[in-house]
């Protein structure tokens, strides 16, 4: 979706555009070396070659004036000044053009290594670090067992809403499972929202419409919901019935989110310490 951008976000865009060609060297993209040139960097005509653009289109582009921009030129033009995986998305906002957190969500192997020690040090509470379409990419000791045995789960089946709509036995440990459902679905339409071009939501909810006609059926309702607390109880293979808090917090500028599970009550307290101490002895 392209809006009609400002005065403002118009010059943002054109001074991002100029820096980043003048960070590139003819020879970086495989251009003929000219010889001494009066500015650093690409000119205005090389990048509008690479990017199969108009010479005078791009130039307006980078002189920030009001135009139309196409979601293909904007990727043959993040290709042509060789941005990172961050900056196209940066392009593209200045742009106007929504960026979901779906599609915000790059893989960064180092993410996961980085929340490791943030996830264990929150033992007994259970953790974990998650996309926001229900990819698990970290969690602890307590979460590790909460469910299922998650180790024992491909890192590429670890998807909560996956399992939950695919796997009778994840399902079972949710008390309320009905209502999760409706709300985990809703969680998804609001992050997805109309964009359903992105690798990671088109498999996602693709394989889950397949696969759960339940699935289908609350997806095709088109019911949001953006929430970051609720509760919910689960019945643990270790421990039994736990009332929890489900607390979760963005992580900015990675598509990901931080959840921990916090007692509700006392005796949920006591069945964490404990099923902490069981998970030591595996």
């Amino acid at each position: 979706m392209m809006d009609t951008a400002s005065p403002v976000i118009s010059r943002e865009l054109g001074d991002f555009l100029r820096t980043r060609r003048e960070r590139l060297t003819p020879e970086q993209v495989g251009l003929p070396s000219t010889g001494r040139r009066r500015t650093p960097g690409l000119r205005r005509e090389e990048v509008a070659v690479l990017a199969g653009v108009g010479v005078t289109w791009y130039t307006w582009l980078e002189q920030g004036r009001p135009i139309n921009v196409s979601m293909q030129v904007l990727v043959a033009v993040g290709r042509a000044l060789r941005l990172d995986d961050t900056e196209r998305q940066h392009l593209r906002r200045l742009a106007g053009v929504r960026v979901s957190p779906a599609e915000s969500a790059v893989s960064d192997p180092s993410l996961p290594a980085a929340f490791q020690p943030v996830l264990d040090k929150l033992d007994p509470y259970p953790a974990c670090l998650q996309t926001s379409l229900f990819d698990v990419v970290a969690y602890n000791r307590a979460y590790r067992f909460l469910f299922t045995d998650m180790d024992l789960i491909p890192l590429a089946e670890r998807n909560c809403a996956v399992r939950f709509f695919t796997d009778p036995d994840w399902r079972s440990r949710y008390v309320d499972d009905d209502i999760v459902a409706t709300r985990m679905v809703a969680q998804m339409r609001a992050v997805v929202g109309s964009d359903m071009d992105t690798p990671a939501a088109a498999t996602t909810v693709g394989e889950l419409r397949q696969r759960s006609d339940e699935f289908a059926r609350l997806w095709s309702r088109h019911d949001v919901m953006l929430q970051r607390y609720e509760t919910k109880r689960l019945d643990s293979p270790l421990v039994g019935l736990l009332h929890l808090n489900f607390v979760s917090t963005s992580v900015t500028g990675t598509g990901h989110r931080m959840t921990v599970m916090t007692p509700v009550d006392e005796t949920t307290s006591q069945r964490l310490t404990r099923m902490a101490d069981l998970a030591r002895q595996r």
